[in-house]
């Protein structure tokens, strides 16, 4: 059980510390997909405009100029989403990887627990099963959440404005599909099992 404990102790501390990780750029991503929404109003208020019925009109690379220079700006904008994409990517990797290590150790020492170890509780103190269930809840919950950023991000596209601008809206929505009440939960259910061992 002490090796188990362990691996599980480790794994939580780094966990916790990737979470803050995970929510710092989850958090950056917001104000870059307000940006892009307010762009993508500019661009499409820039395609309605009737340039030739104003002073403008004389200009006449004026309207393909400024074009470019938004298409520029969001662009630049999808690239910085791009960087915090990788960011959630590593977070994810490195929890994943951390909860194979657990479970590794876990399933070498299984035959020595026996059954009724692993499904020991207290009044207080949740089951090294429950443990290991919590642990799974965390990684799921990043792999699946990840997923969904990234089609996210990868459907951003300066072709559709009017998607564009929905961006924050949708966001948001993703964002409370996916609570994060899992994984709080869950590392309470892991700390509650380590405290007590």
């Amino acid at each position: 059980m002490a090796a188990v404990v362990t691996a599980l102790r480790e794994w939580a501390a780094a966990a916790a510390r990737r979470d803050a990780a995970w929510r710092a750029a989850v958090a950056a991503c917001a104000p870059l997909l307000a940006s892009l929404a307010g762009l993508a109003a500019q661009m499409r208020a820039t395609r309605r405009l009737a340039w030739d019925g104003t002073p403008l009109g004389a200009f006449s690379e004026l309207r393909e100029r400024l074009w470019r220079k938004q298409r520029g700006a969001a662009e630049a904008l999808m690239e910085e989403l791009c960087g915090r994409r990788e960011e959630l990517r590593a977070v994810r990797d490195a929890v994943e990887a951390g909860a194979a290590a657990v479970l590794r150790v876990y399933e070498e020492r299984a035959t020595e627990l026996g059954l009724a170890e692993v499904l020991r509780r207290g009044p207080r103190c949740p089951s090294l099963a429950d443990a290991l269930e919590g642990l799974q809840d965390v990684e799921r919950y990043y792999r699946h959440l990840y997923l969904e950023i990234k089609l996210f991000l990868l459907l951003i596209s300066c072709d559709n404005l009017a998607d564009m601008e929905a961006l924050p809206q949708a966001w948001e929505k993703i964002l409370e599909r996916y609570g994060e009440d899992t994984v709080q939960d869950a590392f309470l259910k892991i700390t509650l099992f380590l405290d007590n061992q």
